[in-house]
């Protein structure tokens, strides 16, 4: 037996993720109850039902989408870039905008709801891995030191995971995009000739 195929939502389904999503970053999403969103977003409950079977689900979808489209939305920003140095600014900066929508509130959410942080975690090891592919290709093109730079990718991986549980913010009382700013200052300055 086949799956049953995946139904793109409809332009009102997709509005409301957008919607959702906005309100989400704003207010965070644990506090409300699905009353309180329909209520919200002036609709019924049965159509958030239509989105995800319950709320806990729907704040899945809802941070899924909102890493993914940045994730989108970072690489047309790198797309034909072919300095490693400005392909690892841009794309860091590329982060930072795309956190510094999220409150505090919404990061402390994704933080205690383990399903939703596992798909922080997710982007955040993409987003490792594609700054590795970065200081390999400064390396090749010659434009980074070639000083351990698969440790120093492999570091940069380690700050990124702690970026991404809060350890980082919690000891130095930054925000996640703030982290990512000071990241491709700390990569960019250590590894240019």
């Amino acid at each position: 037996m086949r799956p049953e195929p995946r139904r793109r939502p409809t332009a009102r389904q997709r509005a409301l993720l957008a919607d959702l999503e906005a309100l989400f970053l704003a207010e965070g999403f644990a506090a409300f109850t699905l009353d309180d969103l329909a209520a919200r977003l002036r609709c019924s409950k049965s159509t958030l039902y239509a989105l995800a079977p319950s709320k806990e689900q729907l704040a899945v979808k809802v941070v899924t989408q909102f890493f993914r489209g940045a994730a989108e939305r970072i690489e047309e920003r790198i797309d034909g870039i072919d300095d490693a140095r400005k392909l690892i600014g841009e794309y860091l900066a590329g982060v930072s905008e795309h956190l510094n929508r999220a409150s505090a509130t919404f990061m402390r959410d994704l933080a205690e709801f383990g399903p939703a942080r596992e798909a922080y975690q997710l982007n955040s090891r993409f987003a490792a891995k594609r700054i590795r592919q970065f200081i390999d290709k400064g390396v090749a093109d010659g434009v980074f030191r070639d000083v351990h730079a698969r440790l120093v990718a492999e570091m940069t991986g380690l700050i990124v995971e702690g970026i991404q549980t809060g350890v980082l913010g919690r000891r130095t009382d930054v925000s996640d995009a703030e982290a990512f700013t000071a990241l491709g200052e700390l990569l960019l300055g250590g590894l240019n000739k």
